[in-house]
């Protein structure tokens, strides 16, 4: 079993967006920021941009929630196997376990759980991409066929 990039980064995304609502509530300056964080920097828009770097002047650091996630991302950018990824996996496990985030904190224990399967995401064609248009096909098939009871039209 693996787990590919798109399933690490979704599940750092939810962990991202757990935390940034919380800390909306204690920081009303970062109000307006979900798609600027969930998104890749590189992706920002023109507002995005200037939304990020305006909340980043007022606190003299960006959020702690998108720099975690920067990390986690980062690690997926800069490794090439298994063996290059676990050391910077368990340094970011280390960190998150730690953190005052609760989201991160869940976060890690689920890398942890996964974390041979996380680690063969990394070897050279191993996804489940095919799986996963299969399964949306056969979601999408399913939403249509819903409330047609008769079986001759």
């Amino acid at each position: 079993m693996c787990f590919d990039r798109f399933h690490v980064a979704a599940l750092g995304s939810k962990a991202l967006d757990e935390a940034r609502r919380a800390e909306v509530r204690s920081r009303p300056e970062l109000w307006g920021t979900r798609w600027s964080l969930l998104k890749t920097p590189s992706a920002w828009t023109t507002s995005q941009l200037q939304t990020c770097i305006g909340c980043s002047a007022r606190t003299a650091r960006p959020p702690a929630p998108r720099r975690s996630k920067q990390a986690l991302r980062a690690i997926r950018a800069t490794a090439r196997s298994p063996d290059e990824a676990r050391p910077l996996f368990q340094g970011w496990l280390s960190w998150a376990r730690r953190c005052r985030l609760d989201s991160f904190k869940r976060l890690a224990r689920t890398i942890t759980s996964h974390l041979n399967g996380v680690l063969s995401g990394f070897a050279a064609g191993k996804h489940d991409g095919c799986c996963e248009a299969i399964n949306r096909a056969l979601q999408e098939a399913r939403a249509r066929a819903r409330g047609d009871r008769r079986a001759t039209p």
